[in-house]
């Protein structure tokens, strides 16, 4: 048999095989559960804070830089396959180019610029998400531990600005910037979960969270044993908690309903039973929240956790 012959027999099974990748290719597309709605969101969630909408642009500008990358790369590979193929060209081994200064010089500089553009954007937007106001609305203090969360609402629930102006002991693992901003009269109420707690409302693991819709609150992170992370999905944004250092930042929830939050630092061997919920009220039935858990008798705080030291206290900034 020819050369030419077996070159085209063996190109046969080939095109055989491409409807099938074809069809396997729109099976996979298609079978995902996702509707043209979701795509702009490439695999990210429906935002439910005003600072969300942030995360979500620089997602898909990255997505966007990689695409653009990508296919200028697999053009640039698919164009040397075909135009310096050897059955085109008919030459055993082709001119070969060393020390082609352009083009070395192309494939450093683009890279550093890519690399400095999503810099530039992942600071810009990391400074504004974890820029924090002078007088949030409300502050919670939220306390990882093996294998659950706490959470320490520091509000004035009796409204009696007399009462609750001492820090308590419970309290003593968070930094004065921030104790000094907690609002006056907050006597304060906790809610401590387990692993086997559930939602009432949804039936899902973990203790709930309860938030205002749209007023700022602060999250003050602490820890009472290792690292873990908070991380509540639709945010779009996780933040460690690690015992000794106190890690904060701020959001503005805008969309009522109950949304799943979880560990996302592995922190021992329940790691994976680290669930809680955030429930999104109206103002008002967040605060008929707060002074159900004080009639419950959970008025205070939980101990919030490992306490920094002095130099550790020293280092970190005053200023918010």
């Amino acid at each position: 048999m020819s050369p030419n012959g077996s070159d085209r027999s063996s190109r046969r099974p080939m095109r055989r095989k491409l409807p099938q990748v074809l069809t396997a290719g729109l099976i996979l597309a298609t079978a995902t559960g996702c509707t043209y709605k979701d795509f702009p969101r490439l695999g990210m969630p429906t935002p439910v804070t005003e600072e969300a909408p942030r995360i979500l642009s620089l997602w898909q500008g990255s997505w966007a830089a990689a695409l653009i990358t990508g296919i200028l790369v697999w053009g640039l590979i698919l164009w040397s396959i075909i135009f310096h193929r050897r059955s085109r060209t008919k030459v055993e081994v082709p001119p070969q180019t060393r020390y082609n200064m352009p083009i070395e010089a192309l494939y450093t500089v683009v890279p550093l610029i890519i690399v400095s553009v999503l810099f530039y954007f992942t600071a810009r937007d990391e400074s504004k998400l974890l820029s924090l106001s002078e007088k949030p609305a409300h502050t919670v203090n939220v306390v990882g531990y093996q294998w659950s969360w706490g959470f320490n609402y520091i509000e004035n629930v009796d409204r009696n600005p007399a009462t609750g102006n001492e820090i308590p002991p419970e309290l003593d693992a968070i930094p004065n910037r921030f104790t000094e901003q907690f609002p006056k009269g907050a006597e304060g109420v906790y809610d401590a979960g387990v692993p086997g707690q559930r939602n009432p409302q949804t039936g899902n693991p973990g203790p709930t969270l309860w938030l205002p819709k749209g007023e700022k609150v602060r999250f003050i992170l602490t820890s009472r044993d290792v690292i873990h992370s908070f991380w509540v999905v639709p945010f779009l944004m996780k933040q460690d908690v690690i015992p000794g250092h106190t890690n904060s930042f701020e959001v503005t929830p805008n969309q009522e309903g109950t949304f799943l939050g979880k560990c996302a630092e592995l922190c021992g061997v329940d790691h994976s039973r680290m669930l809680f919920n955030v429930k999104v009220v109206s103002p008002e039935r967040y605060q008929k929240h707060l002074e159900e858990l004080a009639k419950k008798g959970q008025s205070g705080y939980i101990p919030s956790g490992i306490a920094q030291t002095d130099p550790a206290r020293n280092a970190e900034t005053n200023k918010l």
